[in-house]
């Protein structure tokens, strides 16, 4: 494993609450943030870093990513919780951040929506199932 490791939904909400310089950086696309929703860290007093992994519309890898999340004023010493919809594409940010010296790098393993449930909809795991605070794009 090359980042730092694999936490659920509720060990990345309690480590939020626990460490205030903790950040949660969601990587899916400007569509989902809008359309599917955003994790709420408002009761935390604290927002989602956007910083989008694949490009929208054409799934394109953002070759800037890392330079972005400088940009966004995270230092290199801060624990990073990466998330996508359902832990993939939070898994290469959280390689591509440890790489560039964010040696603190978790990915929350299922992600915002979870995996597919018996009925093909995505309602078995993840930030929202979990029952975490979220909010329509």
């Amino acid at each position: 494993m090359s980042y730092a490791g694999d936490v659920t939904p509720t060990e990345a909400w309690s480590a939020l609450e626990e460490d205030p310089r903790a950040v949660l950086v969601d990587v899916r696309t400007h569509a989902e943030w809008s359309y599917v929703g955003l994790p709420d860290l408002r009761p935390l007093g604290r927002e989602v870093v956007r910083i989008e992994w694949q490009r929208y519309p054409d799934g394109r890898v953002n070759e800037r990513f890392v330079d972005e999340l400088a940009a966004a004023g995270i230092e290199r010493d801060q624990p990073l919780y990466f998330l996508c919809r359902s832990g993939v594409r939070s898994i290469a940010a959280a390689e591509a951040a440890t790489a560039r010296g964010w040696a603190q790098s978790y990915n929350v393993s299922e992600g915002f929506e979870g995996g597919h449930g018996p009925d093909h909809h995505r309602t078995v795991s993840g930030w929202k199932v979990a029952g975490l605070p979220w909010v329509q794009g």
